[in-house]
């Protein structure tokens, strides 16, 4: 778990491309914290989340807070309402906090890449061209349970997702990743 510690926001994306796929979810989580303790949980007193943009030089963090943040907040209750943990906010066993990541990236395939080298050194036959290049925008939802400061489970949204797509489609998205790692909370 000290791994998952070092670290507050490295791991998880939402790619996006020009269709959307399905949500896959990945989750982490302390294996000897006693989750069959907990019986309530709250937003993070310090901070419910935050939002961390690197996409253009032009990026607001706070303008994509105001449209996803409520989006996260509903679709949060509405999970934690079926996993029937109530939420006490004075000294809940664990807290919550959400993380939205959105970044630039690329990926590139190069002509003969799959090639195998010549035999002398290891120089391909013909020089490298680029065939495929795809450049997305890329997010990450990463949601954080702690106790006591420590985080004890983090589940992360992964999902291909078109940054053309009107807003509900985007809220539908966020709704569907917050439902999709909160089921895996707590453990069984």
């Amino acid at each position: 778990m000290k791994q998952i510690q070092a670290f507050t926001v490295s791991v998880g994306i939402l790619v996006a491309a020009h269709t959307v796929m399905a949500v896959k979810v990945n989750v982490e989580f302390d294996k000897a914290f006693a989750f069959k303790d907990v019986h309530s949980w709250d937003w993070n007193p310090t901070s419910r989340g935050h939002v961390f943009t690197a996409r253009t030089p032009d990026d607001k963090p706070e303008n994509f807070k105001k449209l996803a943040e409520p989006v996260i907040l509903s679709a949060v209750a509405d999970a934690m309402g079926r996993t029937k943990l109530p939420q006490r906010a004075d000294g809940p066993d664990v807290t919550l906090a959400y993380y939205l990541v959105l970044t630039a990236g690329a990926s590139a395939q190069t002509m003969g890449q799959f090639l195998p080298t010549n035999a002398h050194f290891g120089i391909p036959l013909f020089p490298y061209s680029t065939s495929s290049l795809e450049i997305v925008n890329q997010g990450a939802l990463v949601l954080d349970f702690s106790s006591k400061g420590t985080i004890v489970w983090r589940g992360i949204a992964h999902a291909k997702v078109s940054m053309d797509a009107d807003q509900k489609k985007r809220e539908s998205i966020l709704r569907d990743a917050v439902q999709d790692v909160l089921k895996r909370f707590p453990p069984k």
